[in-house]
């Protein structure tokens, strides 16, 4: 049986036990997430966590080098940047056209008083400039430490610059990092034996933790979400996909089907990086040189999905607090929403803090967001989806877009050169 048949088994067998969870007394639940499914859950995390950081670190140098002109990396992220911007202003529209339409805020009784939520965070984003000031790290270590990704791009793409002038002095740092490279490639087969057992335990937890009543309660803002997101990936992604990357979409979407369901079980960008990366370089054929840059940048610069999370919220939000926002404030929503996707973690919940970063740029009630939380984690499962999917897209026309430019011979080669 495939590693996807064994993710997608445990995925459904969580979803029935989470099912179960809810309908029976809390207590039950709080045992058995505080015992058995969180500290499974935790522990498979941890370990994709812990290979995060140095995949990013080996994969970005490694992608720089099979670049070769720093010329070329340059067309090949300003492609890439311009791909992530479009898709995501693209997403926070059509995000705000289908709320519009459906209205979920105005098909219930939503309590608004009492409301309260921590938009403590929030201001870390507010200033666009900064996140471009803090991208250049001031000690690397840390930057490493804390998983700072675009500084870690940053960092690690000055190194492969160095070691592209180099040449053959670097011999012994290009060794290195391929062999590092490997290694972390080695690990990472290892930890998705256990994805199954993972994705089992994160789905049952989070499905058993909102409440059956929480789905029903929330049913129409839900369907609104996950209607967005299905057209955004089909149509934008698979018309970008088809148009430009040249590539059949059945092929893309049947192809990179493992790295989504693995994103829906980790909510993380970041933690399915390792993965998703692999998937489209071995399955949808992305050169690795393209791979190894365009998909950490993405996890970081494209949160399509968390985008159209923060429209339909923002409408809903605003429908229940019988606000009319103006076309002005709609465009304040799209701008404040593309600029704040820029240097976001890909991590679980970061959406949320974001959301209060566009709300307040509208005057709207900042407290709303707690009438979403309930139901947020899954909808973060099917959003981190569609996010990596975006990346792996983007990669797929990329490379198209790069076809003549690429070496005739991958990094491989260096290992041939070395051993010489």
């Amino acid at each position: 049986m495939s590693e996807t048949k064994k993710i997608m088994i445990g995925l459904l067998l969580g979803v029935a036990v989470g099912l179960g969870l809810a309908a029976l007394p809390g207590n039950i639940y709080d045992v058995t997430n505080t015992y058995l499914l969180s500290p499974v859950g935790t522990v498979f995390l941890n370990l994709i966590k812990m290979l995060v950081v140095p995949i990013v670190f080996f994969s970005i140098i490694l992608g720089v080098m099979g670049l070769g002109d720093p010329k070329e990396l340059g067309r090949v992220g300003t492609k890439s940047l311009l791909f992530f911007l479009t898709t995501t202003a693209i997403a926070i529209v059509l995000a705000l056209g289908v709320a519009q339409i459906i209205k979920p805020g105005d098909r219930g009784d939503f309590p608004t008083t009492g409301l309260e939520f921590d938009a403590s965070g929030s201001e870390e984003s507010s200033n666009i400039v900064q996140t471009f000031v803090n991208m250049i790290p001031t000690n690397p270590v840390q930057a490493l430490a804390e998983g700072n990704m675009l500084q870690i791009i940053v960092f690690a793409a000055l190194i492969g610059f160095a070691m592209i002038a180099l040449g053959e002095k670097a011999r012994t740092w290009r060794r290195f990092v391929k062999q590092g490279d490997r290694i972390m490639m080695y690990l990472i087969h290892l930890v998705m034996k256990l994805a199954p057992y993972g994705a089992f335990a994160l789905i049952a937890s989070a499905i058993g933790g909102i409440g059956l009543d929480a789905v029903y309660a929330m049913g129409w803002y839900m369907f609104a979400v996950v209607l967005t997101l299905f057209l955004h990936s089909v149509v934008v992604y698979g018309g970008a996909v088809a148009l430009i990357g040249k590539m059949n979409p059945i092929f893309f979407f049947k192809n990179f089907y493992e790295a989504m369901t693995f994103a829906f079980s980790t909510s993380s960008s970041n933690a399915t990086l390792p993965v998703s990366m692999e998937v489209a370089q071995t399955k949808l054929g992305v050169p690795r040189s393209i791979s190894s840059f365009v998909q950490p940048l993405g996890a970081t610069v494209n949160m399509d999905g968390t985008a159209i999370m923060q429209g339909v919220a923002t409408i809903f939000i605003a429908q229940v607090f019988n606000a009319d926002l103006t076309i002005t404030e709609l465009a304040t929503v799209v701008i404040t929403a593309v600029l704040a996707s820029i240097g976001t973690a890909g991590v679980p919940g970061v959406g949320l803090v974001m959301l209060a970063l566009v709300l307040q740029s509208v005057n709207l009630p900042v407290e709303g967001i707690a009438l979403i939380i309930g139901v947020d984690r899954v909808l973060d499962m099917l959003r981190t989806s569609v996010n990596i999917t975006g990346d792996a897209a983007c990669a797929v026309v990329v490379s198209k877009l790069e076809e003549k430019h690429l070496p005739a011979v991958d990094e491989d080669s260096w290992d041939e050169v070395d051993a010489k």
